[in-house]
């Protein structure tokens, strides 16, 4: 049974969607696992590869399309006109996990093709008919300077995720396990890649194995686009997303999807996860899901006890594969909702997992906040409930599903709020509780020494009360 349980990110610069598109950015292409050369080959991690407010929407006016012209190489400028028809599609309308640590793949470039250029640089977005370009074309263009491919290696192995820009100087959002290769290592060498192909190297500015988050920083980067937040907590079932990443090593793949419910909570085995943050039943048994949360690699670390970790995710039915961990998750705005993580495979035997349409992403408002202390100070808080807890529906005699309360710790967040053994907690902070993973991620989505409201059931009746969290670690 276990415990349940700086400066920040410079505001954003407001922008049009049509001016995001029309501006390239330098941003850090995928390539292949250690910076290898189509073809190569690179060795497999053994480990787990667990992949504010929304405004109104703005009117935008459509660009006068230029006169014909006879068709131009990639990045001419009769294409300009064709991206601004596309941002303006944004304004009247319109998924992702796992590292890939395996062969990358890239496919020759095709001549009579034309790709979308911006006066920042050739964005990787093939229009062919520039007067039938739909929404998607439109939210991806806008977000595509903001999302970068991350290649990590290390003298043994090597790999790659997705990224998302943060600043205009170079920090960029992503996962823990893209940085460590799955946990492997923890001074593994990074080399970034943006939509406009510009390549950085980077170094860790700090990881959260607790949410699987990470913050790089890119060497000599300047003038990039960071990725406009959303509000997370304002999204709706049914909502559209848009994912875009390198998956299978593939950049600038864009799929699209909705949500497909949120306050969902995921418990996934990580080798970089903190020891003893784990949450089982009373018997001592952990809880087994139905669904493999993880990637190639994971059945082994399963099978050798690994830790896991517990995070609040929103779920979606874009198709998330290898290779988008990290990457964006936008609304129909171009907005980030959402830090792609981790998938669902219908059979945890097989070696190679695959969107089957259940995919993660970590709540954008979760992700902003540990990114701003990471920034700050090199590593996030989480919170700390004071409470060895349990899923209730394992208890006999409880009533209602939620997170049984076996014991609490003297001089705890729990106790000092007046909560008891035996309480079963139905809410936190407004988000209903299930299980024991349900509140284990939702308080550690919670900063350290933070105030939270708990909603509990204690002899039948339910009952609320303020707590002020302790600090994990």
């Amino acid at each position: 049974m276990s415990n349940d349980t700086g400066s920040p990110i410079p505001p954003l610069p407001e922008r049009s969607a049509a001016e995001a598109a029309a501006q390239g950015g330098h941003a850090p292409t995928p390539h292949s696992s250690q910076y290898a050369t189509p073809g190569q080959t690179t060795q497999p991690v053994q480990g787990p590869q667990p992949e504010h407010t929304i405004t109104q929407p703005q009117r935008y006016e459509w660009a006068p399309q230029a006169p014909p012209r006879k068709k131009e190489k990639a990045g001419a400028g009769s294409k300009v006109t064709a991206l601004f028809l596309a941002a303006a599609l944004i304004g009247g309308g319109a998924g992702i996990g796992g590292a890939w640590f395996g062969n990358s793949v890239f496919g020759g470039s095709d001549s009579e093709q034309s790709n979308v250029a911006t006066s920042g640089g050739g964005q990787n977005i093939t229009i062919n008919n520039p007067d039938d370009v739909n929404e998607t074309a439109a939210v991806a263009a806008a977000a595509l300077p903001s999302v970068v491919t991350i290649e990590a290696a290390s003298s043994s192995a090597g790999g790659s995720g997705s990224g998302v820009v943060l600043s205009e100087d170079g920090y960029v959002l992503t996962n823990t396990h893209v940085v460590t290769l799955g946990g492997a290592v923890g001074d593994a060498q990074l080399r970034v890649t943006g939509s406009d192909g510009t390549l950085y190297d980077a170094t860790i500015v700090g990881t959260d194995p607790t949410y699987d988050l990470a913050v790089i920083k890119l060497e000599g980067a300047s003038g990039l686009t960071p990725i406009e937040f959303a509000d997370s907590s304002q999204l709706n079932v049914g909502d559209t997303t848009v994912a875009i990443g390198a998956p299978m090593g593939l950049a600038n793949t864009v799929t699209t999807g909705v949500i497909s419910n949120l306050n969902r909570s995921i418990e996934i085995a990580s080798a970089a996860a903190p020891e003893g943050d784990s949450t089982e039943t009373p018997d001592g048994e952990g809880q087994e899901s139905p669904w493999f949360f993880d990637l190639p690699g994971q059945e082994q670390q399963q099978q050798q006890g690994s830790e896991s970790i517990k995070i609040a995710v929103l779920q979606t039915d874009a198709a998330i594969n290898p290779g988008n961990s990290g990457g964006a998750l936008v609304d129909r705005e171009g907005k980030l909702v959402g830090i792609n993580v981790a998938i669902a495979t219908a059979n945890s035997s097989s070696t190679e997992g695959g969107s089957i349409g259940l995919g993660f992403a970590i709540p954008s408002n979760i992700a902003e906040r540990i990114a701003n202390e990471i920034i700050e100070t090199g590593e996030a808080t989480h919170g700390l409930l004071g409470a060895s807890v349990a899923p209730a529906s394992s208890v006999e005699g409880t009533t209602t599903t939620g997170a049984y309360v076996a014991e609490v710790v003297d001089g705890g967040a729990a106790q000092e709020a007046g909560l008891r053994e035996g309480d079963v907690i139905t809410s936190f902070n407004g988000v209903r509780v299930n299980d024991a993973v349900d509140l284990t991620a939702q308080v550690r989505a919670a900063a350290a020494d933070s105030a939270a409201t708990v909603t509990y059931v204690r002899d039948g009746e339910e009952s609320e009360v303020e707590v002020t969290l302790g600090a994990l670690g």
